[in-house]
């Protein structure tokens, strides 16, 4: 596609906490998208873009991995599983709600084909509640709400967590389609009762202070959730209630064809809302 001859990317590597990071950043028309994927102790954790195949894959050439495991099926962590498995014959395990989505052909809006690329089909296997490394076991811990399949990772032995895109950023203002923030709010209330230190985010990077970070997320959706609800009560529309939470406009909103927009974010909470009452 030609648009792609005009996004800027940028790919960086670090080492940090014995981690090692590979960021892929791609940039248009003032979006601009960053992922990352982690490798410690034999694991690599996500396996970034297709559009940066090229790059990731040369990271992932020269680290020393035995399994990759997956956080959640969308495409900018996902884009690379192909290659691991063909070319160097890596197993792959994720959560086994979208394991056959990943068996098909790519099926998501062209704007996320033309940053993040056509991720090919892979054939994953389903991930336990836990799973071991080289020096360490594994708490896989369900946190859906950014997608129905999402995962969180708590390598026991350091107590480092890989959060997926559980935080991304601490307030959050506009979010996919399929989000739910209901469910990242209990996610959230769920990963915090683990004991955990550093956090590292697939989209925000290293946390050194992750379990603030995430609490302060909390505390944010909360209070966020609190006052959605409490507009609605006194008779406001969704549409209303984002023009009031949520003025400024983001260019990803035009971009993605409000697939991501802040109107998601009032929507799925007051259907949360309405469930509750009718219950």
């Amino acid at each position: 596609m030609l648009i792609e001859k005009v996004i800027k990317k940028r790919f960086e590597t670090e080492v940090v906490q014995n981690v090692h990071i590979a960021k892929g950043t791609a940039t248009f028309q003032g979006v601009r998208l960053t992922v990352r994927c982690f490798v410690i102790d034999g694991v690599l954790i996500d396996t970034g873009a297709k559009s940066m195949e090229h790059e990731f894959t040369s990271f992932f050439q020269h680290q020393d991995i035995d399994q990759v495991v997956i956080t959640h099926y969308h495409e900018d962590h996902t884009g690379c599983a192909a290659f691991l498995q063909r070319k160097m014959g890596l197993p792959i395990y994720m959560h086994e709600l979208m394991i056959h989505y990943c068996q098909q052909k790519a099926d998501y809006p062209l704007y996320r084909k033309v940053f993040w690329g056509k991720r090919d089909p892979f054939v994953a296997k389903p991930i336990g509640a836990t799973f071991s490394s080289r020096s360490a076991t594994w708490d896989v811990i369900p946190t859906p709400g950014h997608s129905i399949d999402h995962v969180a990772f708590l390598n026991r032995e350091t107590g480092q967590l890989f959060s997926g895109d559980l935080y991304c950023q601490e307030k959050t203002k506009v979010i996919l389609r399929e989000e739910n923030i209901p469910a990242i709010i209990a996610s959230l209330q769920h990963v915090l009762t683990y004991d955990f230190g550093d956090v590292f985010c697939a989209h925000a990077g290293y946390l050194p202070n992750g379990r603030e970070a995430l609490q302060r997320k909390l505390d944010y959706l909360l209070e966020l959730q609190g006052n959605i609800i409490d507009l609605y009560e006194k008779g406001m529309p969704p549409k209303q209630i984002q023009e009031t939470l949520f003025p400024k406009k983001y260019p990803i909103v035009f971009f993605s064809a409000k697939e991501w927009d802040s109107l998601h974010i009032v929507r799925s909470v007051i259907q949360e809302y309405q469930a509750k009452r009718a219950s």
